[in-house]
């Protein structure tokens, strides 16, 4: 669904998203078709063959993990007008599913028991999350032990402006603190890594200096177009990134 789709469907009788700035930067990130990928491609060899992906939001993510065979993709957020989004967007497919989940859920592993998941997904997503550890401990319920959890969240505290409070980040991580994080809730780290040095200092450049508000959307297609050149990076332990990913499993 393109981002005129999207606003089509709220149009006719969808319920808007709470989130009016988170909704509008998944706009103009779904537009950034070469930095999607890129992401996608950092993960996409620990992601397994029933995933579940957290805070799907309008389904960025979600069209690219579609991209390989899957038996099962769970989709979940906890706003409303993200999941009729969803709903909307993956109706033709049988095979994924669109559920509520509003991180701490002490009940949640209860409800997705049956999907048999073998990994989980969370970009961008555990920052939003004032109780992280809980969320994590949520989490680990929703995966058997040896199933995968793959997670990418902003990084670096001393990069923490306006952009993050508009968007409603709590905190950034270092990988130091992330591998803490994810070992106090029982998970087994086997890789952190930090990812996209470039938008890094793009990041501390709008948040910082210009403290700007929201992302504009011709920086992020002039950011687009780079990313075939950025991705030497791929190459090379980075010592900071905008983000930083890891890959877990459950003890």
């Amino acid at each position: 669904m393109s981002t005129e789709g999207h606003r089509s469907s709220l149009a006719n009788g969808g319920r808007a998203p709470e989130d009016a700035v988170g909704l509008e930067t998944l706009r103009i990130m779904e537009e950034a078709r070469r930095y999607n990928s890129w992401q996608y491609q950092r993960i996409a060899p620990y992601v397994g063959s029933r995933v579940c992906e957290i805070g799907a939001g309008i389904g960025n993510m979600s069209e690219l993990l579609l991209r390989a065979p899957r038996d099962r993709l769970v989709l979940t957020d906890r706003d409303s007008g993200y999941l009729q989004i969803l709903r909307r967007r993956f109706a033709a497919k049988a095979h994924v599913a669109v559920e509520q989940l509003e991180l701490p859920d002490s009940h949640a592993a209860d409800r997705f028991q049956g999907y048999g998941l073998d990994t989980i997904v969370a970009l961008n997503v555990i920052e939003h999350v004032q109780d992280d550890l809980g969320a994590l401990r949520t989490i680990r319920t929703l995966i058997p032990s040896g199933g995968r959890f793959i997670m990418l969240v902003p990084a670096l505290p001393v990069l923490h402006g306006t952009l993050d409070q508009e968007l409603g980040h709590f905190r950034r991580y270092t990988s130091s603190v992330l591998r803490d994080r994810l070992a106090q809730a029982g998970f087994l780290v086997q890789r952190v890594f930090y990812f996209n040095i470039v938008g890094a200092l793009g990041w501390w450049f709008n948040a910082r200096v210009l403290r700007r508000p929201h992302l504009a959307a011709v920086q992020v297609r002039c950011f687009d177009a780079l990313v075939p050149f950025l991705q030497v990076e791929d190459h090379f332990k980075l010592p900071f990134g905008q983000s930083v990913i890891s890959i877990a499993t459950r003890v």
